[in-house]
């Protein structure tokens, strides 16, 4: 395997993971059926927090699906902002970034 399509599979088994989990919010955000105040105001603390991990969830999915896109235009490991090479230890740690390590700052 390629680097590149090593890096492919990478993205797209986070992406596939994060699909799930937001599919597993969304079916927990839809179950609630609390009849009194008490539980109520406690499902929406939960609610509160599932809903955070959903946008968080979203906004990476995203990211990766953009990562993606610049794959399959030969344009992955390239900053989209100076035309940079990406470091490789970048891309380890955060592999959907679309910036060098100058132009994230």
């Amino acid at each position: 395997m390629t680097p590149i399509t090593t890096r492919k599979a990478q993205l797209e088994r986070r992406l596939s993971q994060l699909q799930d989990r937001l599919s597993a919010i969304e079916t927990e955000l839809d179950s609630h059926d609390a009849r009194d105040w008490e539980e109520m105001a406690t499902e929406r603390e939960g609610d509160e927090v599932l809903e955070g991990m959903g946008l968080s969830g979203q906004q990476e999915i995203r990211m990766i699906e953009a990562a993606l896109q610049r794959i399959e235009a030969g344009e992955y490991g390239f900053c989209v902002k100076c035309g940079a090479e990406i470091g490789q230890e970048r891309l380890d740690v955060v592999p959907f970034t679309p910036f060098c390590r100058e132009c994230a700052v």
